[in-house]
């Protein structure tokens, strides 16, 4: 299978590359740093700017069962069934043969049943998943393989004022640009 043989050495983000892009606009050698884009990742948000620490600037949520009770709704539709015991209840092929769809309507407006048989999230076919790009398989795979032990995604450490640092440096090394009037 093709996603087994994924290589974990794929160029993603612009880090991998050092200050190679740099020097490329500097030298002014267009066609290096567009082969150099073009080898990154098209997946936005393996970029290293989606990587930084986050900041718990959020606003106190609502949950949804106070919402519930605000608006009068009722309880939630399931999404899967929960035991086998709830196969029974799944079955509503009695009141259609009957020809009861307004009992049936009734009793999925009071009660009602879940959607399908099972809810797995991380689920995805085969075919789905070798039609899409390298990246995508290894990252699908290595989430899997991660999914029991860790639950938070690693995050890079990030150092403002190095950075700041070296975007002077660059600036002041930068060639000025000559004008003509």
């Amino acid at each position: 299978m093709e996603t087994q043989s994924v290589n974990c050495n794929l160029l993603v983000e612009e880090l991998q590359l050092g200050e190679q892009l740099n020097h490329c606009v500097h030298s002014e050698r267009r066609a290096d740093f567009a082969l150099m884009l073009s080898m990154l990742t098209d997946d936005v948000l393996a970029h290293s700017q989606f990587k930084l620490p986050h900041t718990d600037n959020s606003p106190a949520k609502t949950s949804e069962d106070t919402l519930r009770k605000t608006f009068e709704l009722p309880k939630k539709q399931r999404l899967a069934l929960e035991n086998m015991e709830q196969i029974n209840e799944f079955s509503q092929a009695k009141l259609i043969e009957q020809q009861q769809l307004s009992t049936l309507h009734l009793t999925q407006a009071l009660t009602p049943q879940p959607l399908a048989f099972r809810d797995d999230k991380t689920h995805i076919s085969a075919t789905v998943l070798s039609n899409t790009r390298l990246y995508c398989q290894q990252q699908h795979q290595l989430k899997k393989q991660t999914e029991s032990t860790q639950d938070k995604e690693n995050r890079l450490a990030f150092n403002v004022n190095e950075w700041l640092k070296s975007v002077q440096t660059a600036i002041v090394k930068a060639p000025l640009l000559a004008t003509t009037a």
